[in-house]
């Protein structure tokens, strides 16, 4: 199943995407209910938004082994973890805006968990029951700003900026985390390409990991890292993140203008 949420008419909706484009409204949140009405519309007359709104998002770093590698780093003992604001989140062609202070920013394809109900002190076998579904996320990232803060022991900055947090296009369910291909293009040149088999600490253990001190909501959002291939893009660049049973989230670069 593929859950849309779209603007049509003025109004903000969740759907189930359909395999023709159709999408069929639901009667309110995914988070309570997946029944729908009898409101029928096509994908080429509504809006795609972000998955979801305003999430918190929390990332974890360096979970692919050749992404550390690239990085000069050791694989982590434990989840690296880090938290993205709400208002880096966009979704499907909304621009990423190349901020003033940029220096060198890069993309990063990842796969998104979409939390779906209420997870405290979970096991590695509860875990995925939690989760609602996945989709295609790109946490970008000012790289000269991140390793400054690093540096001190921190991060926030880097990963921060209004816009870096693309989502979408839809929470897709029922797939299996543990084997999905991940893959990012640049100006439809491939740079990435993955297979989350190769995380190193997989979804259901990074949901108990995280909620062993955390309270993981309906609605919060985890980045599960990056594999290797990250690298630049600059204005007027158009990034697409795919991932298999999900699809492609695609955004273009702009150029702040103030």
């Amino acid at each position: 199943m593929k859950i849309l949420r779209y603007s049509a008419d003025g109004e903000i909706h969740y759907g189930i995407l359909e395999d023709d484009d159709t999408v069929r409204r639901l009667t309110g949140s995914p988070f309570e209910s997946l029944d729908t009405s009898d409101v029928v519309t096509h994908l080429d007359r509504l809006r795609v938004l972000a998955p979801v709104e305003a999430p918190r998002v929390i990332g974890v770093g360096l979970n692919y082994s050749e992404h550390a590698r690239e990085s000069g780093q050791d694989p982590p003992p434990f989840p690296m973890l880090f938290m993205k604001p709400s208002t880096g989140v966009i979704g499907p062609e909304e621009p990423i805006v190349y901020p003033h202070q940029g220096k060198e920013i890069h993309y990063e394809c990842e796969l998104a968990v979409v939390i779906g109900k209420t997870a405290r002190r979970v096991s590695d076998a509860e875990a995925l029951d939690c989760v609602l579904g996945y989709t295609c996320g790109n946490d970008v990232s000012e790289r000269v700003i991140q390793a400054a803060e690093m540096a001190l022991g921190c991060m926030l900055i880097g990963k921060g900026f209004d816009t870096f947090c693309p989502l979408g296009p839809v929470i897709a369910t029922g797939l299996d985390p543990t084997h999905l291909d991940v893959t990012t293009r640049l100006n439809g040149e491939v740079r990435q390409q993955a297979n989350t088999s190769d995380l190193l600490f997989s979804v259901a253990q990074l949901i108990s990991y995280i909620s062993e001190a955390m309270t993981l909501l309906p609605g919060d959002v985890i980045m599960t890292g990056t594999p290797s291939g990250v690298g630049p893009f600059a204005p007027g660049d158009t990034i697409e993140i795919e991932i298999s049973g999900i699809g492609i989230l695609r955004n273009p670069v702009v150029a702040e203008t103030r």
